[in-house]
């Protein structure tokens, strides 16, 4: 798992700054979205994905109990932000 910085945007600001040393690599558009995005439960996943290392979102799904259909929600979301790949 590769460590990033997360910034704060405003809505309005379209453009993204250069990315660079010190820069953040995540940007969020409002902070009630970087915590929604980055709640307990989904840095939970992320930590389990690390250290499991489940091979199908099936895996997964057992691992945490969750319906695949949910988990799919949760990771797209972290996808669009780069916290996740599928």
């Amino acid at each position: 798992m590769k460590r990033c910085t997360v910034g704060i945007r405003r809505p309005e600001e379209r453009s993204r700054p250069v990315a660079g040393w010190g820069q953040p690599s995540v940007w969020f558009p409002l902070m009630a979205t970087m915590a929604a995005v980055l709640s307990e439960d989904n840095r939970a996943l992320l930590r389990l994905i690390r250290d499991r290392r489940p091979k199908s979102l099936t895996a997964l799904a057992e691992l945490t109990g969750r319906r695949v259909p949910n988990l799919l929600r949760s990771l797209r979301m972290m996808e669009g932000y780069g916290l996740a790949k599928l």
